[in-house]
């Protein structure tokens, strides 16, 4: 299986979706969450469905009422205009990392296996982790450690991989493995490497900035009673996620106008986060971290 979706019959019925509708999967992955969200509709309902990776386009299936596109979410906006939809009825995202990219040694995304450090969505984009790894300052990666990883100790960990690197390029997954083992107490290191490895991979994907101009994006595609869905996994892009439905604005500061009116694009469906059942927690150890939010695109929005 490429990818084996969280908490997928929850977040497709939460798009309450209209038969003959126009929805988006802004995370195609597997093809799991598409899958669904194509019995629901009828032969004049429509999905466009997004996905960065070439190796996910692999997953692509024949359905008239499909749109694959290939490219990164964050340019959702450019493609509703593209196709000339107009206004979309629903949004589904999937964020973070797919099963499949977690399970394949030569995409560097997980700390468990013996490739190379690459870690790019888009095996077509510039920059990987090796670059980042090798060609950027001390301080650069101290921030990158600290702003995306929340490590303890990013800068002893910043400064030994400059000292490593100076004697030999940094270029696979053990390499940076041993240098995070010998700083830090077998009882940490686990961690340790999850947050290493979260965070060059949000620095080699720019994911954050991607997912801050997709939300937005969001907000001007979604039709007047259109729901978007989000799973989160970290709370980085949790945080992200609250706040602009919370307020339309990374602040989650709701502004207001002269007569006290909130000025909010969203109504948030559910104030209690949704989280996996137990059960899928233990047959899916990825759900563990999710996180669910809903909430409805409302007419007084910006």
């Amino acid at each position: 299986m490429y990818h084996n979706p969280v908490m997928l019959n929850e977040s497709v019925e939460a798009l309450e979706i209209i038969a003959d509708g126009v929805y988006v999967d802004a995370t195609f992955g597997g093809g799991g969450h598409s899958k669904e969200i194509l019995k629901k509709i009828s032969k004049n309902g429509k999905l466009i469905a997004i996905d960065q990776d070439e190796e996910a386009l692999k997953n692509a299936f024949v359905s008239e009422k499909l749109k694959l596109i290939h490219g990164n979410f964050r340019y959702l906006k450019n493609y509703i205009e593209y196709l000339n939809i107009g206004k979309v009825n629903g949004i589904l995202a999937d964020l973070g990392v797919s099963s499949h990219h977690f399970d394949t040694e030569a995409r560097g995304f997980s700390y468990r296996f013996s490739g190379n450090l690459d870690m790019r969505m888009n095996q077509k984009a510039e920059k990987d982790a090796i670059s980042i790894i090798n060609t950027y300052t001390e301080t650069d990666l101290c921030n990158i450690f600290w702003k995306f990883g929340e490590l303890q100790g990013a800068r002893k960990l910043a400064k030994s991989i400059i000292e490593n690197r100076e004697n030999s390029k940094i270029e696979t997954v053990d390499e940076l493995v041993n240098i995070v083992n010998a700083i830090y107490p077998e009882h940490r290191r686990n961690k340790t490497l999850s947050q290493v490895f979260q965070s060059l991979r949000i620095q080699v994907n720019d994911e954050l900035k991607a997912l801050e101009e997709f939300l937005m994006a969001s907000i001007d595609v979604l039709a007047d009673g259109g729901i978007l869905v989000v799973i989160s996994y970290h709370s980085l892009e949790d945080r992200m996620v609250k706040r602009i439905m919370k307020s339309g604005n990374l602040q989650g500061v709701v502004e207001k106008d002269m007569y006290g009116t909130p000025l909010t694009p969203f109504k948030v469906i559910s104030r209690k986060v949704v989280v996996p059942k137990e059960e899928e927690i233990r047959e899916n150890s990825r759900a563990k971290a999710a996180k669910l939010r809903i909430a409805q695109r409302i007419r007084n929005g910006n």
